[in-house]
């Protein structure tokens, strides 16, 4: 008779406990978590407010107002400002400037950073060797990179200007900087020595999530190292290919260190870049950030959009 008793006592209990596990208040349990997500995401806010929209905000001010240097800003002006950009001589030609440096720069930094990527892998007796010489620029910064070249094209002082002349590929005297073409292919030889390496390091990360197991079933198959490359690693590389292309094009489309130190958008303008033109509105002949802030809106605008093609691009692959 008692152990009839107790089971019902036992279930009862085990019954309570079972309750008591339950939250009582599922929806004040669910209101905790919403409020300390948002606590927790509130810094990351507040900050993507004040470095990235209120400057933007302010770009579309300044954009759309007569806004000097030394005046400040003098009231509302819309078309004005863009108008005056439009009709600069130098808008067009500093577009077509940046353009080709983009595309021979994009080129460059693309084919060196997979074949480099490509020979390293490759490499089992020099791996760690090439791998460090590769990556030794890279830890030059842009600027002074771009010193450490304007010494060696110097004609007083760097071995460039005499090495070219005494192959009669210059006059003695001369500079590499003295024309525009020449001045180009200078400054893209910094670029691409200076970040060759970063982007061999990135096309490396795509090649080693590479299975290894589908090189091994295309060399049981009799495929050489061309058509392994062409059928296996290129198909394979398109998302790390186009992240690189995204990073290259955006970084070239806003260049101005090296073009600033090396060449100051000379000779006769002919190296002047968006970016350099950005700051010549403000700070240089026309001292006017009203201008600058809307060349500026132009670039961020044409930057959005071809990143988004990019990024669509990359999305397409990875399907």
């Amino acid at each position: 008779m008692s152990s009839v008793i107790e089971e019902p006592q036992a279930a009862r209990v085990e019954d309570s406990v079972t309750r008591s596990a339950v939250p009582s208040h599922p929806s004040k349990t669910k209101h905790e978590q919403l409020r300390r997500g948002l606590l927790y995401a509130l810094p990351d806010w507040v900050m993507i407010v004040i470095l990235f929209f209120v400057p933007i905000v302010l770009l579309v001010i300044m954009a759309c107002s007569r806004w000097t240097l030394l005046g400040g800003n003098r009231g509302f002006d819309f078309p004005g400002n863009f108008t005056k950009v439009f009709s600069n001589p130098l808008f067009g030609q500093s577009i077509l400037f940046t353009l080709e440096y983009t595309v021979i720069v994009t080129i460059f930094l693309l084919a060196l950073g997979l074949g480099m990527a490509l020979l390293v892998q490759e490499s089992s007796k020099w791996n760690n060797v090439l791998r460090t010489c590769f990556l030794l620029p890279s830890a030059t910064g842009l600027a002074s990179a771009s010193l450490l070249f304007y010494a060696l094209y110097s004609p007083q002082v760097g071995p460039v200007t005499k090495i070219l002349s005494s192959l009669g590929l210059m006059d003695a005297g001369g500079s590499v900087l003295a024309t525009g073409q020449s001045a180009l292919w200078a400054t893209i030889i910094v670029v691409v020595w200076r970040f060759s390496g970063y982007y061999m390091l990135l096309m490396m990360i795509g090649l080693q999530a590479i299975p290894g197991d589908l090189y091994e079933a295309a060399r049981m198959d009799g495929a050489g190292t061309w058509r392994i490359f062409r059928s296996v690693t290129l198909p394979l590389m398109k998302p790390t290919i186009v992240m690189c292309l995204v990073y290259c094009v955006t970084g070239s489309i806003l260049a101005f260190d090296q073009f600033f130190i090396l060449t100051k958008g000379g000779p006769n303008n002919s190296t002047m870049t968006v970016v350099e033109l950005i700051y010549n509105f403000a700070f240089d002949s026309k001292k006017d950030l009203g201008m600058a802030a809307a060349l500026s809106l132009l670039v961020l605008v044409a930057l959005v959009i071809i990143n988004s093609i990019q990024m669509r691009g990359m999305r397409d692959n990875t399907k």
